[in-house]
């Protein structure tokens, strides 16, 4: 569980310069890069899924300029990254100064979410990542929620990890069975399913046991990052606050493996 003052994982606490960027390693080695300006917007103008755009530092002249229009009009992050970098995503120089990570899966809308739960005749059952920047954490939280007969996850389309392959295979392709939604705004997304009679269930230090929580109905269970835990907006959204008893002497777990305790105990309840 998150508690604001501890990190997740013991790697968070290496220093500021030993730390690597997910963004980075992600993009060096994923199958799903493409590079070169008319690639980049084309695709971007098809409609494809794009996790988020590398664009070289010092390039906003001609066709650089339309694709960082095209991207803020579909609210898609782009990041600032040296040419040796650009040279390095790509493997070779002709990047012409972007790429694009695109996603390996095709999002669905909170509407698709609970359509799919209509059919199925199930209370819905969600799984909210909330700035969850770790990839790896990201798909095996996702696994977990597979695995335990979630309806949904739902992610940020900024500030998180993207879906990418390193996600993809850390969920042991669950990515591929569990629909995904990406919305603009989790605090908004919160009360949009608190006024579709979902019951919000923050997971955090300080709260009430996961064993004494009745989490049967209309739920769903918010994962903070590995940080800071939940974003305080959306732990004020929260209609409860849920934790993990702990017996040892470290005080919290990492966030995939508290996602994967809470979610089984949601499961068990809803199947009892």
């Amino acid at each position: 569980m998150a508690n604001h003052n501890k990190r997740f994982d013991k790697k968070e606490n290496r220093p500021a310069q030993k730390r690597i960027s997910f963004e980075r390693e992600e993009a060096e080695a994923d199958e799903n890069l493409i590079y070169g300006r008319n690639a980049v917007m084309e695709a971007l103008k098809s409609g494809r899924d794009i996790e988020k755009i590398f664009m070289q530092k010092g390039e906003r002249e001609g066709s650089i300029r339309v694709i960082a229009a095209l991207a803020r009009e579909r609210a898609i992050s782009f990041v600032e990254v040296s040419a040796q970098k650009l040279v390095e995503m790509s493997r070779s120089g002709a990047h012409q100064g972007v790429a694009a990570l695109c996603s390996p899966v095709s999002y669905v809308t909170l509407d698709d979410l609970f359509e799919r739960c209509e059919e199925k005749g199930e209370a819905p059952f969600f799984v909210v990542c909330d700035d969850i920047s770790d990839p790896h954490n990201l798909g095996a939280i996702i696994r977990s929620a597979e695995c335990c007969g979630a309806n949904g996850v739902i992610v940020p389309k900024r500030h998180s990890a993207p879906i990418s392959s390193v996600a993809v295979k850390a969920s042991a392709g669950a990515v591929h069975h569990m629909p995904i939604a990406k919305v603009a705004n989790i605090a908004t997304t919160v009360e949009s399913l608190k006024e579709r009679g979902v019951w919000i269930y923050g997971a955090e230090a300080g709260g009430k046991s996961a064993w004494e929580t009745d989490m049967k109905g209309s739920v769903a269970i918010v994962m903070g990052s590995e940080g800071n835990g939940i974003s305080r907006l959306v732990k004020e959204k929260c209609d409860f606050i849920v934790s993990i008893p702990m017996y040892g002497k470290i005080n919290s777990f990492n966030v995939s493996c508290a996602a994967s305790i809470i979610l089984t105990e949601a499961a068990k309840q809803r199947h009892q």
